[in-house]
């Protein structure tokens, strides 16, 4: 896997400015950029998308609550559960075979679409 530091630092800044601006979808876009603009297999830019989002996430977040954007009552709650699910979703990566995640990312991609239509 030969990238520049640049391409990296360019797929890093592309992915942060979704997830900043949209509250979330940064995986959406770090999948993609790592996978075809960095050349890593599909499971491991899965892994490697979750593991660049989580700051972004934090940071985000942090200024979503200072902007009082952040419903308090639903902060603790969902933060729990996405735990909980980021954990069963790793061990189940390592299980599924490459095409089930990539049509699983499909689905999803496609859902989360359909959902900005209407």
């Amino acid at each position: 896997m030969k990238t520049s530091f640049l391409g990296r630092l360019t797929a890093g800044a592309l992915t942060g400015a979704v997830n900043g601006l949209f509250g979330g979808g940064g995986g959406m876009v770090a999948v993609p950029l790592l996978g075809k603009m960095l050349g890593y297999e599909d499971k491991q830019a899965h892994a490697t998308a979750i593991f660049v989002i989580a700051p972004v996430c934090a940071a985000s977040a942090l200024i979503y609550i200072i902007n009082g954007y952040a419903a308090a009552d639903v902060i603790i709650p969902a933060a729990l559960g996405s735990v909980a699910g980021g954990i069963v979703g790793a061990f189940m990566l390592s299980g599924c075979p490459k095409t089930v995640i990539n049509y699983i990312f499909i689905a999803v991609m496609f859902a989360a679409g359909i959902r900005l239509l209407f």
